[in-house]
């Protein structure tokens, strides 16, 4: 039997992810929204070039603006064009959505987070997810869980050997 040479299909696409959210927010509803691009920001974007790490979603005249997104200019792509790597791009969302969001995002401590930028065919999409601050009690309850995660994989291993 042969083995397949295929690539881990998370490994190959991603393109960068925002961890920092994961650990302070409490994520709700996640959804995936495709990104409008400048020609310059797809070509740093394959180089490698972009963060999310403060990045968040505003909801402005009923389109959703990806803020705070990072993608540093490549020197030999863009020598002629004036480049703001932080500038606001749009997300692409159907109606439905942006509503649905916008009125999550209205309720008393929620907003909306970006987790992960990555490739999906040609296009670079976005996964936004809807979050509430989490609170030092709550993080610390989520530590004490991650622990005893690894603590029941350990007393796993060693009791399969």
């Amino acid at each position: 039997m042969a083995k397949s040479n295929k690539k881990s299909k998370n490994s190959s696409s991603s393109i960068c992810e925002n961890r920092r959210a994961r650990h302070d927010y409490l994520l709700d509803d996640k959804t995936e929204c495709g990104v409008a691009l400048l020609g310059w920001e797809v070509k740093s974007i394959r180089a490698g070039k972009a963060q999310l790490v403060d990045a968040f979603v505003v909801i402005h005249q009923g389109e959703a603006w990806l803020h705070g997104a990072n993608i540093t200019p490549l020197n030999t792509a863009s020598t002629h064009v004036i480049c703001d790597p932080r500038r606001n791009r749009k997300l692409l969302l159907k109606r439905k959505e942006i509503d649905k969001f916008e009125m999550a995002a209205n309720a008393k401590g929620y907003t909306l987070v970006a987790l992960e930028m990555y490739w999906k065919g040609p296009y670079v999409k976005c996964k936004i997810a809807l979050g509430k601050g989490k609170q030092a009690h709550d993080k610390r309850e989520s530590d004490k869980q991650k622990d005893w995660n690894k603590q029941k994989e350990r007393i796993m291993k060693h009791n399969v050997r």
